[in-house]
């Protein structure tokens, strides 16, 4: 038995050798009754927080104190991919639970919680593969983003109606007044409506979600960074109200086919797009101002897009992976940002159009042949309108031209969705 301790101890220490050099100092090793090992550093005021662990057993029952001192912290990444952890019950001792504390703990299908817990960090349950619910206690106050994220056996998490913070509904968690959607467990499938009182959805709330349609109601006016990442969303309407939407917050939806931008957003964050690899369609309205690094990176089936003219500048690979084969630009050639590469993504065979009368173009543009859309010249004999239509229909918008003539530019109208018609 003192072999197979000191042996665990000694895997215990080599899990920790990443920890910078001034944490790892500060660990002792404690010996539980039921055999198992952890790591731990003394805090200033005497108490313990648990920095790792090594078993058997993988039923874990964190013990209230090691060594004769109290345990009132699980530190960041305590029990990170602990594989073979299945259970851990957490005593009423115990107040904070750390950032990505038992991130990736596959096999584990049960966390409880005593009340007295008040805090749970960031991450602490990202990607429990098996959690299929969990209850949260009535003291706690603070949930971080992600706490409960990526979980896909997760269908219910459940807040004690004492809570004074947070609430849930049909298993779905709320803050209190039911204004922000903190988290929607990953296992729920379908289709879900976020209910009316929703105005924020949160960090992170939907990351890895099995629902494939939600309803975003028109009172919400934020969408948190990693929202819906790596959800399975095959469509979104965004609402007009929202005026922000998060860093990477559809990234990795890998089913989401189309998605339309509301028109009170002016700017397209960092990644919000990327790796939207199923994405043919995207409208981005005359509002947006910027489009952030990365935004629409590796979203290779989108082959067609239109930039409005309010877009002065293209910086950080935007566009960079898709199989781009028109851009079309409503407004002044844009600049572009020091990066290696093109911003449009490859060149391939893609054409950049440009409306006359807007300047800044040349005859190619981001690596990329650069036309004017062959525009339609009236010249006052009253047939107003475009001539030669295709069969799908076309929508005209006129710009005043030189000497009184009137250049239209013919857009084409198919499956619901406007774009120019360069033909």
């Amino acid at each position: 038995m003192k072999n197979m301790i000191i042996g665990r101890t000694i895997v215990l220490m080599a899990a920790l050798l990443a920890a910078p050099a001034a944490a790892q100092a500060q660990f002792s090793y404690a010996t539980n009754a039921d055999g198992s090992i952890y790591a731990y550093s003394t805090n200033a005021d005497g108490t313990i927080t648990i920095a790792g662990y090594s078993g058997p057993p993988w039923t874990v029952n964190i013990p209230t104190n090691l060594n004769g001192l109290p345990v009132v912290s699980i530190g960041e990444n305590a029990f990170w991919r602990r594989y073979t952890v299945t259970s851990v019950t957490i005593p009423s001792s115990v107040t904070s639970i750390g950032d990505s504390a038992f991130e990736l703990c596959l096999w584990l299908t049960n966390a409880t919680f005593a009340n007295g817990v008040l805090s749970i960090g960031s991450n602490a349950f990202l990607q429990c593969l098996r959690l299929p619910s969990v209850t949260i206690p009535a003291s706690v106050f603070n949930i971080a983003a992600g706490a409960f994220a990526a979980c896909p056996d997760l269908v219910a998490i459940t807040v004690d109606a004492q809570n004074a913070f947070y609430s849930s509904v049909n298993g779905v968690m709320f803050d209190k007044t039911r204004t922000t959607l903190v988290q929607c467990p990953g296992g729920i499938t379908g289709s879900y409506a976020i209910p009316p009182s929703v105005s924020s959805v949160g960090d992170c709330a939907l990351e890895g979600s099995a629902l494939t349609n939600v309803t975003i109601p028109a009172g919400v006016t934020s969408i948190g960074g990693l929202a819906f990442a790596g959800s399975a969303l095959t469509s979104v309407t965004i609402p007009g109200s929202v005026t922000n939407i998060g860093d990477c917050a559809f990234e990795g939806c890998g089913g989401l086919t189309n998605v339309i931008i509301p028109s009170n957003l002016t700017s397209i964050g960092n990644s919000v797009f990327e790796n939207c690899t199923s994405l043919t369609n995207v409208t981005i309205p005359a509002s947006v101002s910027s489009i952030g690094d990365d935004a629409f990176h590796m979203c290779y089936n989108l082959t067609s897009v239109t930039i409005p003219g309010s877009v002065s500048y293209l910086v950080g690979n935007a566009f960079e992976g898709c199989l781009l084969t028109k851009v079309f630009f409503l407004g002044n050639a844009p600049g572009i940002g020091p990066f290696n590469g093109p911003e449009l993504g490859p060149p391939l065979s893609g054409t950049v159009y440009y409306l006359p009368g807007t300047t800044g173009w040349s005859n190619s543009f981001d690596g990329r042949p650069a036309v004017l859309w062959n525009p339609l010249i009236q010249t006052g004999d009253g047939s107003f309108g475009c001539r030669g239509a295709s069969k799908s229909r076309r929508l005209c918008a006129s710009k005043s031209g030189i000497m009184a003539y009137k250049i239209v530019i013919c857009l084409k109208e198919t499956n619901g969705s406007v774009e120019p018609d360069p033909a």
